[in-house]
């Protein structure tokens, strides 16, 4: 058990490292924010505080969330790519819901050509523009004119109370990937995504094949740093649909291991934390 916390070990230091990267992005001195820039380069060191909070001068009735909505893993990406190469040669996804491009673009990073749509009436992320050029393309269109043909369907967030998924199937692609969360917000009951018979109500001859979820434990970051805000707990799924012909595809559980996301190794560093002090509170000792 001692081993399994040794990284622990070099908390002050990487605490120290962790709060300046917060700090220059907040305030605008990290590569994200330069869209002029390669995207390899603007996703480096990116801190996990902003794939969970916004910036604060973020003004919330104009602005979607500054980066993402979720936290990518690569090891998820990875998985999605394997299942998008079984349907085609050189499958074609279209990100249904681009938003900046960021998420879609970790998915292109894998090998594949992605396509996001971006509706000019939604609100844009606060970082408007955050995609690889080089492997995603950006489209400005609203998701009812789609007239490219394309194998994988990539909804990452639906906007919530919508149901989209009807103008996704009509173009019957191979395989349909959802992420999204099934959380409500308390005071109006909208889900936080999509509604509940978007992910679930796709019509004859589509088979979900893969199902998982990730949660983020209620105050990742404050219960390890209480300078840092307070959250909720939050479960995010990744749902995978293949239409007919396609039932039998599937990945390993286990990948080769590949570098992962600068922010993972936060990730990485506050579960462990929790489970350091849970593990210390279960002995008595805190």
């Amino acid at each position: 058990m001692i081993e399994h916390f040794e990284p622990l070990r070099d908390m002050e230091v990487f605490s120290d490292a962790m709060f300046n990267r917060i700090v220059a992005f907040q305030e605008r001195q990290h590569p994200a924010w330069n869209a002029e820039l390669p995207f390899a380069e603007r996703i480096a060191g990116l801190p996990l505080h902003y794939l969970i909070f916004s910036c604060p001068d973020r003004d919330p009735a104009k602005l979607g969330p500054t980066v993402a909505h979720f936290i990518p893993l690569r090891d998820e990406m990875r998985k999605l790519a394997m299942y998008a190469r079984q349907v085609a040669d050189a499958p074609v996804v279209c990100d249904f819901h681009a938003g900046n491009g960021f998420a879609g673009s970790l998915l292109a990073r894998e090998g594949l050509k992605v396509i996001g749509v971006r509706d000019p009436a939604a609100k844009p992320n606060q970082i408007k523009d955050f995609y690889d050029r080089d492997v995603y393309e950006m489209r400005e269109q609203n998701i009812e004119s789609i007239d490219f043909p394309f194998d994988v369907a990539f909804s990452s967030w639906m906007p919530s109370g919508r149901n989209d998924t009807p103008q996704i199937i009509k173009h019957r692609p191979k395989l349909v990937i959802f992420i999204h969360t099934k959380h409500v917000n308390e005071e109006t009951g909208v889900p936080q995504t999509g509604t509940p018979e978007a992910f679930t109500g796709l019509p004859a001859g589509y088979e979900l094949i893969h199902e998982w979820g990730m949660t983020r434990p209620k105050d990742i970051l404050h219960a390890v740093w209480p300078d840092l805000t307070p959250s909720l707990e939050e479960t995010r799924y990744v749902k995978v649909y293949a239409d007919e012909g396609y039932h039998d595809i599937s990945v390993p559980d286990y990948l080769p291991p590949a570098h992962p996301y600068d922010w993972e190794r936060e990730l990485e560093m506050a579960l462990l934390a929790i489970q350091a002090k849970e593990h210390l509170r279960a002995q008595g000792l805190l």
